[in-house]
């Protein structure tokens, strides 16, 4: 496992180093790992990345690519929509020449275009959101403040809002609200009852679940196989 940088478009011109972990060992299979979103990529990193080990071992090479604005990215995630977040997982698949995607949770919001694949466990951007709400009413009732999904919506809507420890723009916020799941052609979507086991993005602390891994691993070295 390599990390390296990929060359990220900005939205007011020019372009930022952005990281990336890879297996690369130019074979003839490049799949780029669109990465959970949130809280959730907290939770799930160890578990993607010990499904790059595997895909890595079954000779399939791996990208997994830092989104704009989280992990070690220098971008201001509050100046940030959905749609830079697509910009730069278009970026990263050219980059490292992809040619197929494997997207997880909310990954399958930004997917890059083309590409056929598959989407573990897809979720829409409203319940995303709506899980963040949840934890932040939980946080503030805990403190003596009380606060309403409405009342954060509205307030987000306007002026943005802090969740979960990510600060989400207005219009972060208003895309959310609306984002599905791509529905395509060659994007294949893998639910969580075929890989087995509880979810690892409803965990309390990040984990990972070395059977799942091996789950998932093994559909997509199948499905590139057949």
């Amino acid at each position: 496992m390599k990390p390296v940088t990929y060359p990220c478009p900005l939205s007011g011109g020019g372009e930022a180093e952005e990281l990336a972990l890879t297996f690369d060992q130019g074979r003839a299979v490049r799949l780029l790992i669109v990465p959970a979103l949130f809280d959730e990529a907290n939770r799930m990193r160890r578990f993607t990345v010990e499904v790059m080990r595997r895909l890595d071992g079954a000779g399939i090479d791996c990208f997994l690519p830092d989104l704009p604005g989280c992990n070690e990215s220098l971008q201001d995630l509050a100046l940030l929509e959905p749609e830079d977040w697509a910009t730069a997982m278009h970026a990263a698949a050219r980059y490292f020449g992809a040619n197929r995607v494997l997207a997880i949770r909310g990954g399958g919001l930004i997917l890059p275009p083309q590409l056929g694949g598959w989407h573990y466990a897809p979720v829409q951007g409203a319940s995303l959101l709506k899980t963040m709400l949840r934890a932040r009413i939980i946080a503030s009732r805990e403190a003596g403040r009380e606060e309403t999904t409405d009342s954060l919506v509205s307030q987000g809507l306007d002026l943005g809002l802090d969740l979960a420890g990510y600060s989400l723009s207005a219009e972060m916020i208003r895309q959310l609200l609306s984002l599905f799941p791509a529905a395509r052609t060659g994007i294949s979507a893998i639910d969580q009852d075929t890989i087995g086991g509880s979810p690892l993005w409803l965990r309390a602390e990040p984990d990972e679940d070395s059977a799942q891994a091996d789950a998932l691993a093994a559909l997509i070295a199948m499905s590139v196989s057949a």
